[in-house]
């Protein structure tokens, strides 16, 4: 749990500054479930500079409550969370002052977005709130008011944490509550889950990711893990100490995430998928005759791929459907050896796919057929899905035919700049694994929405 925070003050000597408004978003990882904002007098004058700069002045704060007498809920919002501000350091030693004073010592970890925008969003001209977010695309009001700062914070965290591919955030959380002694067991892990699409990380004690996965509902998935009766279950249920998650809404950003993560991350119990998870694929060769001739094959990084397939069996059974589909003679293409075996398939005749009874140049326009729509070589598109609410929308960046990454966004603030885009956008390796995910999420999906620029 996050409690993100921004404070005002009155400006002037070190350790001496009196809070003038706190606003406290208290933030699950998804959404926000509490808050608290308040002016506060600080009993000393403000500077004027501060006056000019936040419009908070000192006729304003004369019937405020002072800080003795929010002190209780501060401590309450705050209990059990990371401490999460831009520029923590400042916002936390202001805290600990205030509380100093009334003989408190009040103690948390925090978190500073400052630090970590300069770590996962890398080369911005300026790591300030205000032109950081407005670089980002992040809608922002009350600029250096404490309510609209901390919001537009809340909105850069919930921003980082899904740049955090290697997971240091999310460790680190587990790591707290470690230290606070906190031990669910399994069945109140599943209950607190939600039954929504995105990516869930299973974690031991020590903080470390033990199985990362994928699911359209997370609570059911993680209570399959929780009772299932193989080996690898039992051993997750042994070592399972606590399970984060991210929602994605758009399956398509969930499959992209997990594999991605997994080979970030390489969970003990993912091993599977450590190395590529589609070791055939498809590619194209000209034969002799001048045919165009789809060959299924071990992978191979050097040769320029169509699509791939997790193994031989599921190759074979994409093309028997893609024969069908285009006309294609699957002896040419590979799939058997002589017309003998070809009736042993029980395939009666080509339906006049074979060589000889098709021109060369209309058999490779079939061909070709097959391959512009499986491939987006050179093509550039958004490709625009659910987001995780309803106010929300998510973007797959291809730029030139090469995956660049996703983003989501505001539906109040429309991306028409590609450069904006690029800001927000969560970078992702454009590898075999990720094409083939939008490849296939392309010709199965009914939401996606495919923006040619």
């Amino acid at each position: 749990m996050y409690a993100i925070l921004d404070i005002e003050t009155t400006g002037g000597q070190f350790n001496e500054e009196g809070i003038t408004e706190i606003a406290i978003y208290r933030f699950d990882g998804h959404e926000v479930v509490d808050q608290f904002i308040s002016l506060v007098n600080p009993e000393i004058p403000i500077q004027p500079f501060v006056v000019k700069l936040t419009g908070i002045n000192n006729a304003m704060l004369r019937s405020a409550p002072k800080f003795f007498e929010v002190a209780k809920r501060i401590i309450e919002i705050t209990q059990d969370c990371i401490i999460v501000a831009h520029n923590a350091l400042f916002d936390y030693r202001i805290l600990r002052t205030e509380f100093r004073r009334l003989g408190y010592t009040f103690e948390a970890q925090t978190l500073c977005t400052v630090e970590l925008a300069q770590k996962l969003i890398p080369e911005q001209p300026s790591y300030s709130l205000g032109k950081l977010v407005r670089a980002l695309g992040i809608p922002m009001a009350d600029r250096h008011r404490a309510s609209g700062d901390a919001l537009a914070t809340v909105k850069l965290f919930k921003m980082l944490l899904d740049k955090d591919v290697e997971k240091t955030i999310l460790t680190e959380l587990v790591k707290s509550e470690v230290v606070k002694g906190i031990a669910p067991r399994l069945n109140d892990i599943v209950e607190s889950l939600p039954s929504k699409t995105g990516i869930y990380y299973i974690h031991r004690e020590d903080g470390k990711i033990i199985y990362i996965g994928k699911s359209n509902n997370i609570r059911k998935r993680v209570n399959q893990h929780f009772t299932g009766q193989t080996a690898k279950c039992k051993k997750i249920q042994h070592e399972a100490f606590t399970v984060t998650f991210e929602l994605t809404g758009s399956e398509l950003i969930a499959l992209l995430k997990e594999t991605e993560e997994i080979k970030v991350n390489k969970p003990i119990y993912n091993r599977a998928q450590k190395k590529t998870i589609l070791p055939w694929a498809l590619y194209n060769e000209t034969n002799a005759s001048g045919y165009e001739c789809l060959k299924l094959q071990k992978a191979d990084g050097r040769k320029k791929e169509i699509t791939s397939y997790a193994s031989l069996q599921e190759g074979r059974n994409a093309f028997f459907r893609i024969s069908s589909e285009y006309g294609l003679c699957q002896k040419l293409n590979g799939l058997y050896e002589s017309d003998q075996e070809c009736f042993q398939y029980k395939i009666k005749e080509c339906d006049g796919a074979c060589v000889g009874k098709v021109p060369v140049s209309e058999y490779n326009l079939r061909v070709q057929s097959f391959i512009d729509k499986h491939l987006f070589d050179h093509k550039s598109m958004m490709l625009i899905d659910r987001g995780r609410n309803i106010n929300e929308r998510s973007a797959v960046l291809i730029e030139n035919g090469i995956y660049k990454g996703y983003a989501f966004y505001d539906l109040n603030y429309q991306i028409h700049n590609i450069n904006i885009l690029k800001n927000i956008l969560v970078s992702m390796p454009n590898n075999r694994d990720a094409r083939h995910i939008i490849q296939r999420y392309i010709q199965k999906s009914r939401t996606l929405k495919i923006v040619n620029f």
